[in-house]
């Protein structure tokens, strides 16, 4: 697996990227009721600026954008799984 980060403008790629599922994931329930949100967990990580980093979802419709947040940023993820 692999990602590419947009971050200050570059693209990096990151090739730790790691499977780590929260309660919710393992019990098969979703984040929210509905299944939109702003910051819905994933339950994969990525390992960028010598940290694990948690990726999450915006979703509002049919389709969602990969983001995990950098000093208070959001940059957007793009996932090679």
């Amino acid at each position: 697996m692999e990602a590419i980060v947009n971050y200050n403008g570059g693209q990096y790629v990151v090739k730790d990227v790691k499977v780590s599922p929260m309660e919710h994931h393992d019990l098969q329930l979703q984040y929210t009721a509905t299944g939109y949100g702003n910051k819905i967990p994933s339950r994969y990580m990525v390992k960028f600026n010598n940290r694990w980093r948690r990726v999450y979802h915006i979703c509002f419709s049919n389709v969602s954008t990969e983001y995990i947040v950098v000093d208070g940023e959001r940059c957007i993820v793009n996932l090679y799984v």
